[in-house]
């Protein structure tokens, strides 16, 4: 492959060291890794002022942009829009998400082709168009593929997908965004973000045995629970940090998406050294350890860490055991010793039907040689997998090379099936092979979510996540109960047996290699490259403008749904089957919230329609309110839209006539998104006043004439009995996104700028 972008990168290194010494004296004191990159990387340029975590907003000039197809369709209809010709910064498109796992590689990559080439086609030429590198179907998971070949230390990317921090594997801020925000950056914008504050995780020790990068990640997950992160960036650092493959590090980021982290990143070091020099960018390696002392925190951070960040955590590696996580939530952490019990006493499926391994969260090539060792082992000692077992390389040239080495060859002796390079069952994208879809059955993952339908569309599968390795013996075992660091098997022929830990390979010693590694360079000049939509089509749909606020308080809103406990992106818009619409505003908006559970009647997709009285699917009422020319409002609960990235969770709402969510608290992602889009997103002053909602409710906002940055609106509540009441609610709109709100949105300010 070619090397991508090297001047930009040494760009970047260029102008480092000036930038992170105006900050130093800026900030007046030594500064973390975090610091000096997001100081390094202001639209200003050079700092002159320190910012402070947690409160205030600044605008950032990020080095590149990456798209999944599935959010990609979305962000360059959007990009479409803006009227720019080409876009301002690196920009790539995966396409990773649409590929159906169903019977193995080469026929579900096949049908994927088929059943999408319109969409494939979309992306292709609108990359070809606008200057963006484009990934065919097949080349791989987008994180593992940006990891191999954009990803370098000391950068900044935004990414349409949560799981963008990956590349903080190899010590970059990476953060995973809407559409919106992308639109922005290939526009040549500034990109918001408030200024993270820092969680340290200070590593000790060594990894041995059963113990993986994974179960670092899954025990920091349990410390910190879904939302322990929001609003943080975790750094993690010490001399455990810097024994971990660069993979693994991209592992424990690629997760650090779980508790609602900004992001999370590892220092510079050799092992990002050796990942870079395999991957054939020796010169980027040659170009960061130039600059070695600014791609870590200053000595003194390292020397006492806890005055520089926010949360201090200590891990000592050579004490970690692995974990496994579930279920359904990816932060109930289970140290293996007392997991089987933990199954028997809270009454899960003991015995596993599937076993699967890989995702953009472990298919490296350690990931596939650790897993791998246990199935020869397996083979060897006449064992095959009880369960069904699946693997997913995260690219082709993974693939490529763990085939040439003989890795996949081993895993389907114990009777494993490669699936193709794409995002599969991790995202719901897995026809399968089910008897009956409500008998409780047990799933483990070496992914990174685990929500209730997430892998399979079954509430009634309990799934769990680990780490490759443990899937595997786990896959081998069949059963949730197996340890294997202490139990034994019956094998083939009636001999108990047992499994040895596993070995792994960091780094590939005859080098990766690749035939075709799916890539397609854009036109040097795309201006006669034709975009073509057609108007018939039920997968693509060209935007219209949002409409801009009327200028006045908001009022008789319907309650759309209160929901009720746990919503994340995928109850407000599933992945799934719902995936092909992800370029059809109107026809995904057939999915909007139909996962999300009604306070007042306990069911999902079911809610009053106060113009009837009646119950129907959430969509359906919301459709009757738009028709009626009636507003509504969406109350939620905690952490209101956590998970996947994905915007058409707050654009469904907006595209069908809701105007504001009101909630306890809100994911990162999910609120930026509803601001993007000219939504009203408020959060109760007081959580217990989310009890006050009733059913028929109609509400009014009110003081929006004052919408000012920190002052609190009043929503009042308009009850059926003939009473009101009115409660305070907090929003968190600067000036700027105050603007977003008046106009409609972020992309109709977009617009006017480029017009003039």
């Amino acid at each position: 492959m070619a090397l991508f972008d090297l001047d930009m990168i040494k760009g970047v290194y260029a102008r480092m060291g000036e930038r992170v010494d105006s900050a130093r004296k800026a900030v007046g004191r030594p500064l973390t890794l975090s610091e000096k990159i997001l100081y390094s990387h202001l639209w200003e340029g050079t700092p002159s002022s320190p910012y402070t975590r947690g409160k205030d907003y600044v605008d950032f000039a990020p080095d590149r942009v990456a798209m999944q197809d599935a959010t990609a369709q979305m962000a360059l209809l959007q990009f479409m829009q803006a009227g720019r010709p080409k876009v301002a910064v690196p920009s790539t498109v995966h396409c990773d998400h649409l590929i159906q796992a169903k019977v193995g590689a080469v026929e579900d990559l096949k049908i994927a082709n088929d059943k999408n080439k319109e969409v494939y086609d979309f992306l292709a030429s609108v990359s070809d168009k606008y200057g963006i590198g484009f990934w065919k179907a097949g080349a791989g998971i987008i994180h593992q593929v940006v990891l191999e070949n954009y990803a370098f230390p000391g950068g900044m990317m935004i990414g349409t997908d949560s799981h963008t921090p990956n590349a903080g594997g190899l010590g970059m801020i990476a953060i995973g965004v809407g559409g919106a925000d992308a639109c922005d950056v290939m526009a040549g914008l500034a990109w918001e973000l408030k200024m993270p504050k820092l969680i340290g995780v200070h590593l000790t020790g060594k990894l041995s045995g059963w113990a993986s990068a994974k179960d670092v990640i899954l025990w920091v997950a349990g410390k910190l629970t879904v939302k322990g992160g929001t609003g943080y960036i975790v750094e993690y650092f010490g001399e455990g940090a810097d024994s971990l493959s660069a993979t693994g590090k991209g592992t424990i980021c690629n997760m650090g998406a779980e508790i609602g982290a900004t992001t999370s990143i590892f220092a510079y070091d050799e092992k990002m050294a050796d990942y870079l020099r395999s991957t054939e960018r020796t010169e980027v390696a040659e170009a960061a350890d130039g600059i070695k002392e600014h791609l870590r925190s200053d000595p003194e951070v390292y020397a006492n860490p806890a005055p520089y960040y926010d949360q201090l955590i200590e891990l000592n590696l050579s004490e970690l055991e692995p974990y496994v996580n579930g279920p359904f939530t990816p932060d109930l952490a289970w140290p293996l010793s007392k997991f089987g019990q933990a199954v028997k006493e809270n009454n899960w499926p003991t015995r596993l039907e599937v076993g699967l391994i890989g995702s953009c969260t472990n298919s490296s090539y350690e990931d596939m040689t650790r897993s791998a060792s246990l199935a020869s082992q397996a083979a060897a000692k006449k064992l095959k997998a009880k369960a069904e077992f699946t693997i997913t390389p995260g690219s082709e040239q993974v693939r490529y090379t763990a085939e040439r080495d003989g890795i996949l060859a081993k895993f389907e002796s114990i009777g494993g099936i490669v699936l193709a390079n794409a995002c599969g069952p991790c995202i719901g994208q897995w026809a399968r092979h089910m008897d009956d879809p409500t008998r409780k059955n047990s799933i483990i993952t070496s992914f990174n979510r685990n929500f209730a339908k997430r892998n399979d569309g079954f509430a009634s599968t309990h799934a769990f996540v680990a780490s490759p390795e443990i899937v595997t013996a786990l896959a081998i075992a069949g059963d949730l109960t197996f340890n294997p660091i202490t139990d034994t098997l019956i094998n083939e022929e009636g001999q108990a047996v047992k499994l040895d830990e596993p070995q792994g390979i960091e780094l590939p010693p005859a080098g990766f290699a690749v035939e075709d590694a799916g890539y397609q360079a854009p036109a040097e000049d795309g201006s006669s490259v034709q975009v073509i939509v057609s108007p018939t089509s039920d997968r693509l749909q060209l935007l219209e403008p949002f409409s801009a606020w009327e200028g006045s308080d908001i009022k008789g809103l319907k309650l759309l749904i209160k929901a009720k406990g746990k919503c994340t992106t995928d109850h407000i818009s599933m992945a799934g089957p719902w995936l092909k619409y992800r370029g059809h505003l109107d026809n995904i908006s057939n999915n909007m919230l139909i996962g999300a559970t009604n306070f007042f009647n306990e069911k999902t997709d079911s809610v009053k329609n106060q113009l009837t009285g009646e119950y129907g699917p959430v969509p359906a009422v919301q459709r009757a309110y738009k028709a009626a020319g009636v507003g509504s409002i969406v109350v939620g609960d905690e952490n209101y839209g956590e998970g996947s990235s994905r915007e058409h969770a707050a654009m469904e709402p907006r595209h069908l006539g809701v105007r504001a969510i009101l909630v306890r608290s809100f994911a990162r992602i999910h609120e930026t998104n509803l601001k993007k889009q000219g939504m009203l997103a408020l959060t109760f002053a007081n959580p217990a006043d989310y009890d006050k909602i009733q059913e028929d409710d109609s509400i009014d906002i009110v003081g929006l004439n004052d919408f000012a940055p920190g002052i609190p609106l009043t929503v009042v509540l308009n009850h059926a009995d003939g009473t009101s009441e009115a409660i305070s609610v907090n929003h968190t709109y600067n000036e700027q996104q105050i603007e977003w709100f008046k106009a409609g949105g972020a992309l109709n300010i977009i617009r006017a700028q480029v017009s003039k």
